[in-house]
């Protein structure tokens, strides 16, 4: 089990700072890995900070956490700048990027600007914009004419310090959300309730997706399953139960509904729960 921090990025820690403040602190505290989520303030009538701004300063601020979103609607992006969102985030931080990609569980994030809001046809760009951004890391050139998007005769510059590519974790539950999941390097799923207390997921509830994972996945390589979660320092015993379930990075939720910008500096400064 590796131990990271999951911010929710609105309210009390919408701004870019405060969040710098919880990296530095779980950094020095022992902590793996920093990710933010990715929303539109609008939605939630709450202030929310950009993703991409937060972890470029928390890329600049650390040395050693792995730093990503949980997760990215990539539909909401034109693949060709997220590709190059993500490589210089890459390179900024030395190699510690993780990309968070899903089609994004909030309609009006779409529909209030005049794109799909219906999830199949934001599957179906996800699966598409996965591949065209895949592709443009890779260094080749790409040419590219698909249902969604075209790309002509285009070389992605600078590219990504990880090799073959930056990671991709999938984020979704449904069985086509597994699925997807499987063809690449991890799955994201939320364990943490909002009540900022108590978990939405057993541990019987990870192993049986996990399982359809692992009958899907046809790659020989690592996955992670990274899930959100409350824990205190100690608690080894519910950290074990998910472990067992196959969770293999523990994200300790950081948001408003869980307590103050202070309450969880104090909390990420006491450590993993094991």
């Amino acid at each position: 089990m590796r131990y990271g921090v999951e911010v929710v990025n609105g309210g009390p820690f919408a701004d870019p700072r405060t969040v710098v403040r919880v990296a530095q602190a779980a950094e020095s505290s022992g902590w793996e890995g920093l990710f933010v989520w990715d929303h539109l303030a609008f939605v939630w009538g709450a202030e929310f900070a950009d993703p991409w701004v937060t972890l470029s300063a928390m890329a600049a601020s650390t040395s050693r956490m792995r730093l990503g979103t949980v997760i990215s609607p990539l539909p909401r992006y034109r693949p060709q700048v997220l590709a190059h969102l993500v490589a210089t985030l890459d390179v900024l931080s030395g190699g510690r990027t993780v990309l968070g990609a899903g089609l994004g569980g909030v309609p009006e994030e779409f529909t209030a600007f005049g794109e799909p809001g219906d999830a199949r046809e934001r599957a179906s760009m996800l699966d598409e914009g996965l591949r065209v951004v895949s592709r443009l890391w890779s260094g080749e050139k790409v040419t590219h004419r698909g249902r969604h998007y075209s790309v002509e005769g285009v070389t992605l510059s600078p590219l990504p310090v990880q090799r073959p590519r930056v990671p991709v974790w999938i984020g979704g539950e449904s069985r086509a959300a597994l699925r997807r999941a499987a063809r690449w390097d991890g799955w994201v799923v939320s364990g943490a309730s909002q009540d900022g207390r108590t978990m939405s997921k057993r541990p019987e509830d990870i192993a049986k997706a996990v399982r359809v994972i692992r009958v899907e996945r046809t790659i020989a390589a690592t996955f992670e399953v990274a899930m959100t979660g409350y824990s205190e320092p100690g608690d080894e015993a519910i950290v074990s139960e998910y472990a067992d379930a196959g969770v293999t990075w523990w994200l300790e939720s950081v948001n408003a509904y869980r307590g103050s910008v202070d309450g969880m500096l104090q909390r990420l400064s006491s450590g993993p729960p094991a």
